[in-house]
């Protein structure tokens, strides 16, 4: 069995990245043959349509389940259609973690995309840095859309131009999704914060 994991670095230390159309690496790895191979994401930078495109490479790549932190309505539905297994909510562990807590049987399918379309329009770091971008659809108050701006040309018009138009059917998550949702948004953050800390002090003992 072929397992993909969207992940942050090339290898199995690395952190799972919590996107998945615009993940910086896919790790696929074979149960059978205990071994992995690592693909740098060619979709991370694309205008749009990054999780129909991420999705079929990983589809033509002969995988049998997605692991990672959150998938929109577009991927999940090639991975439907491809009969790809789908778990999201597991940002915060390590590929290796995620892959052995696979194989051990102790995570559970999910049956429908748990946050809106161009969730990973921002990267990582922009995410933890505006964590409203992380909020489902059904979270009161969210409006997508709005808030994505910064200068970069994701403000208020665009999900209104060509190619960036909204989902006709929004998922609807439950209370249980939405609080394993933020738990796992405050796992992510706390790794970042970590991370944060470590190159503060290696650059206050004047490391590179």
């Amino acid at each position: 069995m072929k397992i993909c994991v969207t992940s942050q670095g090339g290898s199995l230390d690395s952190l799972i990245d919590p996107r998945f159309g615009r993940c910086a690496y896919f790790i696929i790895y074979d149960t059978e043959k205990d071994s992995f191979e690592s693909f740098s994401n060619p979709n991370i930078n694309s205008p749009s349509g990054a999780g129909i495109s991420s999705a079929q490479f990983i589809a033509n790549k002969g995988v049998n389940a997605v692991l990672t932190g959150n998938v929109g309505p577009n991927s999940f539905g090639v991975f439907q259609a491809s009969g790809i297994q789908v778990i999201t909510g597991l940002a915060g562990l390590t590929v290796k973690e995620a892959v052995d807590k696979f194989k051990k049987g102790q995570l559970k399918p999910t049956p429908n995309p748990n946050v809106s379309g161009h969730f990973g329009m921002m990267g990582p770091s922009a995410l933890a840095n505006n964590p409203q971008q992380n909020i489902p659809y059904s979270t009161p108050g969210f409006m997508p859309g709005f808030g994505m701006g910064r200068g970069m040309g994701m403000g208020r018009g665009r999900f209104f131009q060509p190619g960036f138009y909204p989902q006709a059917s929004q998922p609807q998550i439950s209370k249980e999704q939405e609080l394993q949702f933020l738990k796992q948004q405050l796992e992510f953050l706390k790794q970042q914060m970590s991370l944060i800390n470590q190159r503060i002090q290696e650059l206050e003992k004047g490391g590179k």
